[in-house]
């Protein structure tokens, strides 16, 4: 008989594994909500328990298969939470506190972090992880990588409602300005007026542009660009707006910023540009996309094609929770429906569909 004496179980394997309810992809035009284990914190990581979150136009190209990622991923990217864990190495937070978690959580150390590419750490697109690579914020809880770079704590007087548009579409809709280098009193049109589009017509107008124009059809959109901040909104399906914008600024704009993601709409943007102009490009394209030549001057006009995926990271959290904060930005208006997490799967075709007027969906778990 063998003198070896058997190991104990340990006592981790003894405790159940709880579980949440999370969003998850799995296919083209299918998904579902799920019960899936609650992720544990990691060195260097946090586990959030999630209080609001949202659905994004790149979550729509997800579901339709028009962005790929993999069978199983919990979607989403904009989350507003109550830290529930803290890993090894992560300091100055404790269990309890409020945060905002950008959709773009970059790690810090790698090249394109130190050279401020923040939204391409590690390489391509890298910086953006939540629903893409790793589980995403349609959830119950929220794991974050690189917690002490990604943590943005929310001060006591604001809520979850004034803040989590900051994770994403803020961000992004405010880079486009600062991307194409806008100097105030820059002319500057914004191709569609959806949420992205809005939070792009307001950065202009926080980065000091004198004319802002912004190109919609939809009259709840249009009514609310004008709210965002646009002096003037044309409608493209009752007037040929390149030649309207040409007029109105006497030769075409500083900036134009595409916020849709189609071929017309770009070329429209590049077709208004005067010379030595910008286009600040946003949308998420899913086919092919060529440069007309004519808007182009044949390459010889001086224009610039600035492309962005929005900063992350906690500073850029927190410069942005300042302008809600001392009321510069308030985008709750955008804010047009609300759902329980049970109920997401019909808030994604309300979305989806555009039907009810609806701008953003407030998810709560």
């Amino acid at each position: 008989m063998s003198s070896a004496i058997a190991e104990p179980i340990s006592n981790k394997l003894l405790q159940p594994t709880l579980t949440m309810n999370a969003l998850v992809f799995r296919g083209p035009n299918h998904i579902a909500l799920e019960e899936v284990p609650i992720p544990r914190a990691g060195v260097g990581e946090a586990i959030i328990r999630v209080t609001l979150t949202t659905i994004c136009g790149t979550d729509v190209h997800i579901l339709k298969g028009e962005y790929p990622v993999r069978n199983g991923l919990t979607i989403g990217h904009e989350p507003v939470g109550v830290i529930h864990e803290i890993g090894e190495g992560v300091t100055g937070y404790a269990i309890g506190d409020r945060v905002l978690v950008g959709a773009i959580t970059p790690c810090g150390q790698c090249r394109p972090c130190l050279t401020g590419k923040w939204s391409q750490c590690g390489g391509a697109i890298g910086g953006w992880k939540f629903g893409n690579t790793i589980n995403g914020a349609q959830a119950e809880f929220l794991r974050v990588p690189y917690a002490q770079a990604n943590l943005a704590k929310i001060p006591a007087g604001l809520t979850d409602e004034q803040v989590v548009l900051l994770a994403d579409i803020a961000s992004t809709g405010i880079s486009a300005a600062e991307s194409a280098d806008m100097q105030i009193g820059d002319t500057v049109a914004v191709f569609a007026q959806g949420p992205i589009g809005l939070c792009a017509t307001a950065g202009a107008r926080l980065r000091g542009a004198s004319l802002v124009i912004g190109v919609e059809s939809d009259p709840v959109r249009m009514h609310m660009a004008k709210r965002m901040g646009a002096d003037i909104v044309l409608n493209h399906e009752e007037c040929d707006v390149v030649q309207e914008i040409q007029k109105i600024t006497g030769g075409g704009v500083d900036v134009a910023i595409e916020a849709l993601g189609t071929q017309q709409t770009f070329e429209n943007a590049l077709s208004v540009l005067r010379p030595g102009g910008t286009l600040s490009s946003l949308g998420v394209y899913s086919g092919k996309l060529s440069v007309p030549l004519g808007a182009f001057d044949a390459g010889l006009g001086d224009h610039r094609i600035v492309t962005t995926l929005c900063p992350g990271g906690k500073e850029r959290m927190r410069r942005l929770i300042e302008l809600v904060l001392h009321g510069r930005l308030d985008l709750r208006p955008l804010l047009t429906h609300r759902f329980k997490l049970e109920n997401i799967v019909e808030a994604y075709h309300l979305f989806a569909e555009r039907r009810d007027g609806v701008l953003k969906v407030a998810i709560e778990p």
